[in-house]
């Protein structure tokens, strides 16, 4: 017999028009204790994101931004297809699977400060579905659009419901000028469908350019969600961080100030809810974007 194949609950990449939906999972998946509060659970569950001050120490901090110098002057590293330019000039956007690359990261990303807030969180065990380190240069780092991470990993890489979160560290101060992470609270409690179908091999552009054209809500519905949910930027020193829902809206403007807005980037998924075959791509993006080898994050 043939299996029958499970429904896809959150369509997106449509032709025609958007239509928004009820998200039908839960943030928080479980009632366990762990390191966050019940009010800080709470939090989270409502807006879809946690700011937590002082995650790094500042000797911490130094130590990671000298590793984030270390691998951006690793000329094997740049000609891999683990790193990302800026669009506009030729200076480091992004660095892939940094677990891969720098024992120092991969410490931190397989932390019990990190991976036992994500246990609490999605209620079972996790893995790194994807990580990088963001360098947003000054004079020029360019914006990401807005967009839900999970309309991505959905319709690209067959993660099939947001049992996933991310974790931003600040290796900078996040400044109101320098292109801090900018979120609509509360946007997560919907999913927005976006129009337009996945071109082959589209990671290549969407990683690279301020305004990818598929992947991105439309005008009205995103000015719809910011008259209803307002929008807030992210804001603090080193050594901060956020940990927001892979559903909730979110984006960052370009840094056209002398400094450069650096954080760690980290994607915790519950290992219940494996990759499938995309959604709604021809096929899944390269593994440095989307983890298909499922260790524990601990391992």
């Amino acid at each position: 017999m043939t299996a029958t194949a499970r429904p896809d609950l959150y369509p997106t990449r449509v032709l025609g028009e958007s239509v928004p939906q009820p998200r039908i999972d839960p943030t928080v998946w479980g009632n366990g204790p762990g390191p966050l509060s019940r009010e800080q659970l709470e939090r989270y569950e409502s807006s879809g994101y946690l700011v937590l001050d002082g995650l790094l120490s500042d000797q911490e901090v130094k130590t990671y931004l000298a590793e984030l110098q270390r691998l951006s002057e690793d000329p094997v590293l740049r000609a891999s297809e683990r790193v990302i330019l800026e669009p506009e000039f030729d200076q480091l956007r992004s660095v892939f699977e940094v677990e891969k690359v720098s024992e120092l990261f991969a410490e931190l990303l397989r932390s019990p400060r990190l991976t036992d807030i994500a246990r609490q969180v999605l209620d079972s065990e996790v893995y790194i579905h994807q990580s990088r380190v963001n360098y947003k240069p000054g004079f020029g780092g360019a914006p990401f659009h807005w967009h839900s991470d999970f309309e991505t990993w959905h319709s690209e890489d067959g993660m099939r419901q947001p049992r996933a979160f991310s974790f931003s560290i600040s290796l900078t101060e996040n400044h109101p000028f320098n292109g801090p992470l900018m979120v609509m609270p509360g946007t997560h409690k919907s999913f927005i469908p976006t129009i337009g179908e996945t071109p082959q091999n589209y990671h290549e552009e969407s990683l690279r350019v301020a305004s990818p054209s598929v992947g991105s809500p439309d005008q009205r519905h995103l000015t719809r969600m910011a008259e209803e949910h307002g929008i807030e930027q992210i804001t603090g020193p080193a050594g901060s961080a956020v940990m927001f829902d892979s559903n909730l809206l979110h984006g960052s403007n370009g840094n056209l100030s002398p400094f450069a807005r650096s954080n760690i980037f980290i994607v915790y998924n519950s290992v219940e809810n494996k990759l499938e075959a995309p959604f709604a791509a021809p096929k899944p993006r390269p593994q440095h974007l989307s983890n298909r080898e499922f260790p524990s994050a601990s391992a």
